[in-house]
């Protein structure tokens, strides 16, 4: 049994450090260099390019993660040079590049990689991906195609569910009025998409176009070679850009914002958590906690080609327990209406309080009509929805028919392409633009997201199936940040987002195990892999309880000055205002807090107390925290790595 937990592994689940970056300067530009990766590319606080980097995708689009070696880096105050290897190896692949990466004083930056495979092994790519950020929504830009012609388009505004350009060797947007961004390509033919629609806040340009045929064998021996440059134009004074641009200020604000809008305010939306997948029951003491959240709603899934019942009778005896309802996947097949028949007769025997169904197919991305009509013949007494069990993509690029539903639903993980904190931190933003986009062709329905998770729990695009677990090995399914502070503080920037953009319905997570907000009295299966402490909630268990104290009231529109850093949610109910911040960073932060009444209470959530808090949450929440005076509305707080705050104006 675990009797504490190192400061890392409170933090983000694990003891493993997290990679180290560099920031760098090529003359007017700021950059950020990050285990192999160029990230947040700026013009004085104007951000133009997310991220670069090299991506191996394996035959069923699972990325294979690169170990750096021999890195040397020359750096000056404007420019650098860096070069450093690289071996993506997994089970029968084994490819090996050098990276390059150039920054001059002119805003040039030139990434370039020399590869080799090692051994042969199925591909769907190898080469560049670039980001452009979500902030380029509705920018205009120009394309050149691979035959030298330009095509003028704009960055989609809402989600693309298609390649938006095709065919690219380049591609520019405007910075500002007289300086537009060209980043030039070459090796391969590039083309993009919008990873908005994976809940990744940008659009990422990359090789191979999807029309080849793929997967693709690379013999080893193959070579492949590329690169990428970034180069910054002023359309007027085309001789020497830099003279115009040099002096333009690239001063990045350090000062962290929090403030919310009285006025402006959404419905909270429903919040409800999976049933356990381990397929225990609940102890008694799990149900009491459970109960502190004041949930709407447990989902279960219903496999028709399983023996589903006594999964049904354990999902009722929880909700029955809980005092709250069901949400009830049933997953169909080509026997679909014997499978509702079967549903039907056992709804009549065992009485389940379900106030939603959504209705998938095991061979489509996105329900089809005829199987919502053969639901209506049968179901009755609950709301009807649709869409898909995977991610927003298979919803967007297989739209629904609005008729006959109530609702339409999407899953959202934040882990399809990319597994480090700043990327999961990156999607928060983007959740919101998947409700808006969904919105715009929903006629008008209910949208619900569910369920949330930190890792996929399918793979939609897979070729072929997923490989079991290695012993001692967690399962495809289970992220060590479940149980950390900073799991904590992604549903806590995960609520802040979907409930902003006025969805319906949202649901989390289990409600115990390593995929829940707390953990078995028998502990972690794997207690060296998953640090968990038997018997204890995770830290996202008190953001929910948080958030759970308002349930039926509003949430507040509010805004960080810094969101890839610091995250919250201002809620409000019955004249109660309670606003709970978090800090997503290992930095410690100063944080502004604006708009408040004269007198709060503020409670901490950190590493000096996370393990007391877990162990008895009871006590944690009768605690009501310090109590402290703004000025003119106004509070500074510091917020130790990965801290959660909790204030309630009193």
């Amino acid at each position: 049994m675990n009797t504490k937990l190192s400061p890392p592994v409170s933090y983000y689940g694990k003891d493993t450090p997290l990679p180290e970056h560099k920031e760098l300067r090529a003359g007017p530009l700021s950059l950020m260099f990050e285990d192999g990766d160029l990230r947040y590319v700026r013009f004085g606080n104007q951000e133009i390019i997310r991220r670069v980097y090299v991506a191996i995708r394996d035959h069923n689009w699972d990325t294979i993660l690169p170990k750096l070696s021999n890195l040397q880096m020359d750096i000056a105050d404007e420019k650098f040079k860096i070069t450093y290897d690289v071996e993506n190896k997994q089970d029968n692949i084994h490819f090996f590049w050098q990276g390059t990466i150039i920054g001059e004083e002119d805003g040039t930056v030139t990434f370039s990689m020399d590869g080799e495979a090692i051994s042969t092994f199925e591909r769907n790519r190898i080469g560049f991906c670039l980001l452009h950020p979500m902030s380029c929504s509705n920018i205009p830009c120009h394309v050149e195609k691979i035959d030298g012609t330009i095509e003028k388009g704009i960055f989609p505004e809402f989600i693309s569910p298609h390649q938006p350009f095709m065919d690219m060797q380049a591609i520019s947007h405007q910075v500002e009025t007289d300086l537009w961004a060209e980043v030039r390509f070459s090796g391969d033919i590039f083309e993009m998409e919008d990873q908005r629609n994976w809940t990744d806040a940008s659009y990422k340009t990359y090789c191979t176009p999807l029309a080849v045929p793929y997967p693709v064998e690379v013999k080893a021996g193959t070579k492949v070679s590329q690169s990428i440059r970034l180069i910054l134009k002023s359309e007027s004074n085309k001789t020497n850009p830099v003279k115009k641009i040099a002096c333009l200020t690239n001063e990045r604000d350090s000062h962290t914002i929090f403030t919310f809008d009285t006025e402006a305010s959404y419905s909270m939306p429903r919040i409800g958590l999976g049933i356990a997948s381990h397929g225990q029951p609940l102890s008694k003491k799990e149900l009491e906690r459970l109960k502190a959240i004041n949930l709407s709603h447990l989902r279960v899934d219903i496999d028709f080609n399983l023996d589903y019942q006594q999964t049904l009778q354990r999902a009722i005896n929880e909700a029955n327990l809980l005092n709250i309802s069901l949400e009830v996947a049933l997953h169909l097949d080509n026997s679909a209406e014997e499978q509702i028949k079967s549903w039907k007769r056992a709804v009549e025997q065992f009485e389940p309080p379900v106030t939603t169904y959504l209705i998938f197919h095991l061979d489509e991305s996105s329900t089809s009509s005829k199987w919502i009509e053969i639901a209506h013949r049968y179901l009755s007494g609950a709301k009807i929805g649709a869409g898909t069990n995977a991610y927003f993509t298979e919803l967007n690029r297989n739209r629904p028919s609005a008729e006959r539903l109530d609702l339409i639903c999407y899953s959202i993980n934040p882990q399809v392409h990319a597994f480090d904190n700043s990327s999961l931190t990156e999607t928060l933003e983007a959740q919101a633009i998947t409700v808006e986009s969904a919105q715009q062709f929903s006629a008008g329905l209910l949208l619900a997201v569910t369920p949330i998770t930190f890792l996929p729990r399918v793979n939609p695009n897979a070729a072929a199936p997923e490989s079991a677990p290695k012993a001692g090995e967690l399962p495809a399914q289970v992220d060590v940040r479940q149980m950390s502070l900073y799991g904590a503080g992604w549903t806590l920037g995960s609520l802040k987002y979907l409930s902003q953009s006025g969805v319906y319905s949202t649901t989390y997570y289990e409600t115990s195990g390593w995929r829940g907000v707390m953990e078995t009295e028998d502990g972690s299966q794997l207690p060296e892999q998953f640090q968990s402490i038997p018997g204890a909630v995770f830290p996202l268990y008190h953001v929910l309880a948080d958030v759970g104290d308002f349930a039926g009231g509003e949430i507040m529109l509010s805004t960080s000055s810094n969101p890839l850093t610091l995250e919250g949610i201002a809620i409000k109910k019955g004249g109660q205002r309670r606003i709970i911040l978090a800090n997503l960073s290992l930095s410690p932060l100063e944080v502004e807090v604006k708009n408040l009444a004269e007198n709060v209470l503020v409670r901490h959530l950190n590493e000096t107390n996370i393990q007391s808090a877990n162990r008895n949450p009871e006590g944690f929440r009768a605690e009501l925290g310090q109590r402290l005076s703004t000025f003119n509305g106004d509070l500074t707080l510091d917020l130790d790595s990965y801290a959660i705050a909790r204030i309630d104006e009193t």
